[in-house]
């Protein structure tokens, strides 16, 4: 009887076991997400033109706002608040038939006015007409690429009130906004997919990568950034990383267009001087991949044709065939460390050809050490607003092969306003008790289906 018992107990222990891991990777309603980031906003409105492209301000726009349409992880388009959709001959003028049901977060229903109306705020030189049901778009010239830009994040459809109160149609609504400082979301009970596992998410902006970490390892944050450089040793130290792929280019951009033969000789000879495998390998620590064109070779196919590597005797040939050199102000973003180590080492690199650069964190500078998230997994599109935040002449889509996109970035590089130097990925890191998440290739997190468990993996 006694044996029996013993018995009896294991199999007992067993089964709640087995019920408790069971229950541990079924979803589970509740808890509160707690986010801290770099980022700090100081608006939500995803057309504010004076707020910085970032991944994370992507994000904080996708948990409360939603696109006509929307990309997957694999680049292929879907419906969201739009249905479905159809263009003319010529892909000059499309209509889209919106989604029937959708309520606003103040309860207001979707409608093709506030559609328009917002799409129009985001772009003010689209033709964007209501129709009952319906949104018409009409462009100027034969665009295929409208429904990949859409698909943005600066194009979420949003209700503003006279007052200037946003209204979204996403998972999350807002409870409090403290511009710059904190952003409290409460989950949509009424959100047509259905109510987000999360009751909410808490957002505290404005905090370095150290402190981000340092919150997560005292188990104050559930998910933070992390600087691509340190993914290997966050990783190593047993926490999850996830990233994106390659979607963020840094790059020396030059404060104005060449202005004489002397003045391109001289740019040629930065860019051929900069050891781009070495500083990879040293102060990035192997993350993201060397640069030689805007588009990383997964997005366009041929990043691999631009040369990278770095060729001293040649520079300093072209070098010796300018009289003389100005002192050349690079300017860096104080507030990112990698910022400065990379403007030191390029300007190293720089002298070892012959050339003065002098790094500053000045207002205005000669040229300028930039990280542009690219735009989307649309090469076309990523083209466009890497042109649109540098400046550089926009590049015209006149047709879609893979031969026209190649000329059209080297047109761009053709200008010599930007130098490219890296692709980095957008990383995070999450606490194990943070489910069913992780970070997409365009850099996007899907927190809708997310859900917290207890900190075991």
């Amino acid at each position: 009887m006694k044996r029996f018992g013993w018995q009896s107990l294991v199999i007992s222990s067993l089964l709640v076991a087995a019920l408790t891991a069971a229950a541990e990777t079924r979803p589970q309603y509740g808890g509160t997400l707690h986010v801290v980031m770099h980022t700090a906003p100081s608006s939500l409105d995803p057309a504010d033109t004076a707020q910085p492209d970032s991944f994370s301000r992507r994000n904080l726009t996708l948990m409360i706002f939603e696109t006509l349409v929307a990309v997957d992880d694999a680049g292929r388009i879907h419906a969201e608040l739009a249905t479905s959709w159809q263009a003319s001959p010529g892909n000059q003028r499309w209509q889209f038939q919106l989604r029937r049901g959708v309520k606003f977060h103040d309860g207001s229903p979707l409608s093709s006015e506030i559609a328009a109306a917002s799409l129009r705020a985001a772009n003010p030189s689209w033709n964007v007409l209501a129709e009952p049901d319906s949104v018409i778009i009409e462009c100027e010239v034969a665009d295929s690429d409208l429904l990949a830009e859409l698909a943005l994040a600066r194009n979420a459809i949003v209700k503003r009130n006279p007052e200037g109160k946003l209204s979204g149609t996403g998972p999350f609504h807002i409870v409090d906004w403290q511009p710059e400082k904190k952003l409290t979301l409460a989950a949509e009970e009424s959100y047509w997919r259905g109510r987000p596992f999360l009751d909410g998410v808490e957002i505290e902006m404005g905090r370095n990568f150290h402190d981000q970490l340092t919150a997560l390892e005292l188990g104050r944050a559930d998910l933070v950034e992390v600087a691509p450089e340190q993914s290997h040793r966050v990783s190593a130290e047993g926490r999850r990383v996830s990233n994106s792929g390659p979607m963020e280019l840094i790059a020396l951009l030059f404060a104005r267009d060449v202005l004489s033969p002397e003045d391109k000789l001289l740019r040629e000879v930065l860019a051929l001087s900069v050891e781009r495998a070495s500083i990879r390998s040293v102060l990035l620590q192997g993350a993201g991949q060397p640069a030689g064109g805007i588009l990383p070779t997964w997005m366009s196919g041929y990043g691999f044709v631009f040369p990278i590597e770095a060729d001293l005797p040649r520079a300093r040939h072209a070098r010796e065939q300018v009289r003389s050199t100005p002192v050349w102000t690079v300017g860096y973003d104080v507030s990112d460390p990698i910022s400065r180590l990379l403007a030191e080492r390029v300007s190293l690199n720089a002298r070892d050809a012959g050339l003065a650069l002098q790094p500053t964190t000045g207002a205005t500078s000669d040229l300028r050490l930039v990280r542009i998230p690219l735009a989307s997994e649309n090469p076309w599109v990523s083209l466009a607003g890497v042109a649109a935040m540098t400046r550089i002449p926009q590049p015209k889509n006149a047709g879609s092969s893979g031969e026209d996109l190649y000329a059209t970035e080297r047109e761009m590089l053709a200008t010599q306003r930007l130098i490219p130097l890296f692709h980095l990925p957008a990383t995070s890191a999450a606490a194990t008790s943070l489910k069913n998440w992780s970070v997409q290739a365009d850099g996007r997190w899907s927190l809708a289906d997310a859900w917290l468990g207890s900190e075991k993996p």
